[in-house]
Parts: structure tokens; sequence; C-alpha cells
């Protein structure tokens, strides 16, 4: 069915300036320099927070409490190469390789099917690779997913009202890398991809009806596959009420909103916290949050959100200033993809979302995620090279 919807003021605008706001090369705006300082202090505290988070744990498991935090930092060196990288390729080079990214990423996801290949832990196959040096292809199809319906949108942006070339096309893109991420199974993951392609069809223009339809219909297969996992209700009856069951499933939640209740308004101090001493599992990757809501205190805590929404803010006006459309999709799938994904790992950390399994970018321990997340940035911060 053809509809029809004009681009909203601010996009044509964009797009009509492209030349026009160009920068000289070499030249940074204050949006570039804030992001960089941004991404950095988020980094900074995922190192100390990690040692402080792993250090007891690391200690009695390989004899030093430096290993894990050590390993974050090799993996760190290798985002920060990786950001470089991208910074210093042109954001618009990406629209001509998105196609075989997106293709890449698919392999991959196939890849950890393969005997031999893909490594199980804790009953789901998300890993390719041996020893320590392990990835998650779900994390580069995040970023294969976004370049790849950038690029379209941007191609077609004169034909939004046409959802047959537009709005369907992103479906069958998205549904190829949802089902194989469900697959392994992965639901946080697949709700966060299935996020960012949303805010980026509103962006785009996509007519508000297909929106609400998708919306629902997400909705509904998200209720479907919890109901039909017995470990996913068992997760939502335990986030209703932890203390049905304080000693197997509701133990992680309640373990994690004692260890923010001690911190209090300033903290125990780094380093002091109770929590990490087998009390919190998973407390330097899903749960770091809470280990800085103990040390750091109501005032750390709220300090690493007003980060992340700095972060938020200066991509929002990255995306709006962008040159061309392709850049204005691109900087708000990414934003999209940081914010959402801080959202809901603080809000398990807080109790007011079931466990997903999310890692807090930037900060929790995690070499592939924060390798990704990192080249996903250098793209953000070209764009920001080329806005006035």
């Amino acid at each position: 069915m053809r509809t029809t919807a004009a681009p909203t003021a601010p996009l044509r605008t964009i797009a009509s300036r492209r030349a026009e706001i160009r920068q000289p090369p070499g030249r940074r705006s204050r949006s570039f320099v804030a992001l960089l300082a941004l991404i950095g202090v988020l980094n900074a505290v995922g190192l100390t927070m990690i040692l402080s988070a792993s250090s007891v744990t690391a200690m009695a498991e390989t004899g030093s409490p430096w290993y894990q935090v050590v390993r974050q930092a090799l993996w760190l060196v290798a985002g920060m190469i990786g950001l470089v990288v991208a910074l210093r390729i042109d954001y618009r080079s990406w629209r001509r390789w998105s196609g075989h990214f997106y293709v890449v990423a698919v392999l991959l996801l196939l890849a950890l099917f393969i005997p031999g290949v893909g490594r199980r832990v804790n009953g789901a196959r998300r890993w390719i690779g041996a020893g320590p040096v392990q990835i998650q292809p779900s994390e580069i199809a995040k970023l294969a997913l976004l370049l790849a319906v950038a690029d379209l949108l941007a191609r077609r942006s004169h034909k939004m009202g046409d959802t047959r070339i537009t709005f369907r096309p992103v479906l069958v893109l998205f549904a190829v890398v949802a089902a194989l991420v469900m697959l392994q199974p992965n639901l946080g993951t697949t709700i966060l991809i299935f996020a960012i392609v949303v805010v980026m069809l509103f962006v785009a223009g996509t007519p508000g009806i297909y929106l609400w339809l998708l919306a629902g219909a997400g909705v509904a297969a998200a209720l479907v596959l919890t109901v039909l996992a017995p470990y996913r209700v068992a997760r939502m009856t335990c986030f209703a009420d932890p203390w049905a069951d304080p000693l197997d499933c509701g133990y992680q939640p309640i373990q994690s909103q004692v260890a923010l209740n001690n911190g209090g308004p300033t903290g125990t101090g780094f380093g002091q916290g109770r929590a990490k001493y087998g009390f919190l599992p998973e407390a330097d990757t899903d749960f770091i949050f809470s280990v800085i809501g103990e040390e750091t205190g109501f005032i750390g805590g709220v300090t690493v959100i007003a980060l992340f929404i700095g972060i938020g803010a200066i991509a929002v006006k990255v995306a709006l200033h962008a040159p061309d459309r392709f850049g204005l999709l691109v900087a708000i799938g990414i934003a999209t993809w940081i914010l959402f994904q801080a959202f809901v790992n603080i809000g398990v950390a807080v109790g007011i979302l079931p466990n997903t399994g999310v890692p807090l970018p930037f900060v929790s321990a995690g070499g592939s995620s924060l390798l990704i997340t990192m080249v996903a940035s250098g793209i953000l911060l070209n764009i920001a090279r080329h806005t006035p």
C-alpha cells in the first residue's frame, strides 16, 4: 500500500546543506572534543571499577588480582586502535561496504552453530574463538545492521511513504539478524537491535501507523518468547518478587540492591565494597553498576548516568547537524545503541527491569562489546568532525 510522508523540515535542511556545513580537515568541533572526553572518562571509570569488582574472584581463581583488569586493558587498547581507524575513515565510506559488512556479520552468526567453532557457555552459544581471545558475533551484527539500515533508508529517503521499498526491506534485514541471535539464545541483544531499528525508522520518516504496528508486534513477540522458555518465565517471576526465592533466582537482584543500599550517598570507598566478595555474581560485567553504587554511592551512580546522558545529548546534536541523511541516521542509531543499552543494564541493577545479560557500555568487563562499541564511537566521532 502506498502512502505519502514528506520528510521533516530539519531533514530537508540537513540534506540541502550537505556541502555548506562540511568542516575543513583537521578542525575539531566542541561536540567532537566533548564526545571524546566523555568516552575517555567512561573507559577510565570502567577500568577502575573492574579492578575493584574483580580483584577478589581473580585472586581466588588465578592467583592475581590484576588478571581481569589486565585483560580489559588489552581489549581497551584494541578498542582505541579501532576507534582511531574508524575516526580516520570518512563515515560516508561505510556506505560502500555496508552490504558486505552485513553479509559477513550474518555468516559469523551462522558460524556459531558449526561444531567446534561456536563456544557454548552457560547454555548459550554466543562466542567464537579460543582461550582469552573470543568475540561475540552479535556485537558485530549490531553495527553491521545499523549501517545497512542507515544506507538503505538514506538512499530511499524520497520514497519513505512507499513501505515496500523502505519499511519492508528493513524488516527483512532485522529479522535475519534477530532470528540468528535468538537461536543462541540472546533475547537482550535482540531487544536492543529492535530498539535501534525502530528509532532509525522513526527518524527516517516512516509513517506512524507502521511504527505502531511494529512496536506492538515486537512486544507480543517478546512475551511469546518469554513464555516459551521456562528460564525466562522464572526470571520474570523473580523480577516481580525476588524474595519469593531469595537463595536461587532472586539471589542476584537482591544482592544487587543490597550493594546499592550499602553505598548510601557517598559510598563505602574504592575497594571497600562487600558485594564483590562472592555475594554478587557477575560483579564486573552485568552488575558493575551495583559495585559503582556501593563504592561511590548515590553521587557516583548519578555521575555515571550523567556521563551517558551527555554522550546521548551530544550524539543527537551531531546527528541533527550531520552533513547528510546517512550521517544523521548512523549518529542516531549509535546514540540509541549506547543510551538504550546503558538504560537496560542500569535498570536491571536497580531492580526496575528483569535481568537480560546486557553489559554497561565502556564500563563492564567484556572484550568484544568494548571493541565494537569503540569502533562505533569512532564512526560517531568522524561524523562529529564534519559538523559545524
